[in-house]
């Protein structure tokens, strides 16, 4: 997951610096190239590095031998190698289900203290209207699936947070038991919020029937739609870090500009392919209430000021 941390501008390319990483052991170095060997067919090694842990949950950089570059992340969590697999398996049912485009993966490797996942690295373009445009139409493909229930056949993961997706045939539910009060758990667990806050995810909880919107049909989402995690290529718009599940669509809107703005033509593109409920702008902060709560578990207090507004405008 990607949350508040990110110095990119509108062009949607983070901002990085090259540099040796001082976090990347010999034991993840080695690792990196005998896995990166294995598939370009050579000895690869590693003599160009660029870290983006600014921009992520995890320990993560872009690394080439000035030919093949490679993605990598790099997490010591006791479940890391869990996450990268499932976070794997999201991209496949994104690719196989609405294919959309996905990164090549390279592999993911247990280590003795975490794992790696290992990504043929994107190059990415400066963003124009084509591809505010194209991310748009991405979304919208994967909204065209349609599911039979809210959640998914399996758990999984958002960011470093296991995401609980136990089925329920109604949204509201789905939305309350599976999102909100886990995600206060989280938020409340972390020390990071005020009884006042609780509070008022309880009076929240209590008025979901009258603020959610009319009951709608589940479509298949990214599940962390915000738009650093979509990359946009000279081949298109690739989809990355996905956390899965059948939904309601309006999730997936309401992240994309919940930490950087994006321009209008991505919704109108959206849009012009599947119809956006005129209800959805009054709801969209409400959607962005559980991205909140586990920013604020994750990353700490300086997410608390949008958690507070976004709550005082349903409670």
């Amino acid at each position: 997951m990607l949350a508040g941390k990110s110095s990119e501008d509108i062009s949607g390319i983070p901002q990085v610096r090259p540099g040796p990483l001082a976090w990347l052991s010999k034991p993840l170095r080695d690792a990196i190239e005998m896995a990166v060997s294995e598939q370009a067919g050579y000895i690869w090694r590693i003599k160009e590095e660029k870290d983006y842990s600014e921009f992520a949950c995890h320990k993560c950089a872009i690394v080439s031998d000035s030919s093949f570059e490679v993605f990598f992340k790099y997490s010591d969590a006791t479940d890391a190698k869990q996450q990268f697999e499932i976070e794997l398996s999201n991209l496949h049912i994104l690719s196989k289900k609405a294919c959309v485009l996905i990164p090549e993966p390279i592999g993911i490797i247990g280590m003795n203290d975490g794992a790696l996942l290992i990504m043929r690295a994107l190059k990415e373009i400066k963003r124009g209207p084509d591809q505010w445009r194209q991310i748009g139409a991405t979304l919208a493909q994967i909204h065209s699936i349609i599911g039979n229930y809210h959640g998914y056949e399996r758990d999984g993961f958002w960011g470093p947070l296991r995401q609980d997706n136990t089925t329920t045939p109604d949204w509201i539910t789905f939305f309350r038991e599976r999102r909100l009060l886990p995600m206060l758990k989280y938020a409340n667990d972390s020390g990071n919020i005020s009884i006042h806050i609780i509070s008022g995810v309880e009076k929240l909880v209590n008025r979901l029937p009258e603020l959610c919107g009319p009951e709608i049909t589940p479509t298949l989402l990214h599940g962390d739609a915000q738009q650093n995690n979509f990359i946009s290529t000279a081949d298109g718009t690739y989809v990355i870090d996905p956390a899965v599940y059948y939904g309601h669509p309006e999730m997936d809107l309401a992240l994309l500009d919940s930490f950087q703005p994006v321009p209008d033509i991505v919704l109108d593109t959206y849009h012009e392919k599947i119809p956006i409920d005129p209800g959805f702008y009054e709801r969209r902060h409400l959607w962005r209430i559980p991205l909140y709560l586990a920013a604020v578990a994750i990353e700490g207090p300086m997410h608390l000021k949008k958690l507070t507004d976004a709550l005082k405008m349903y409670t």
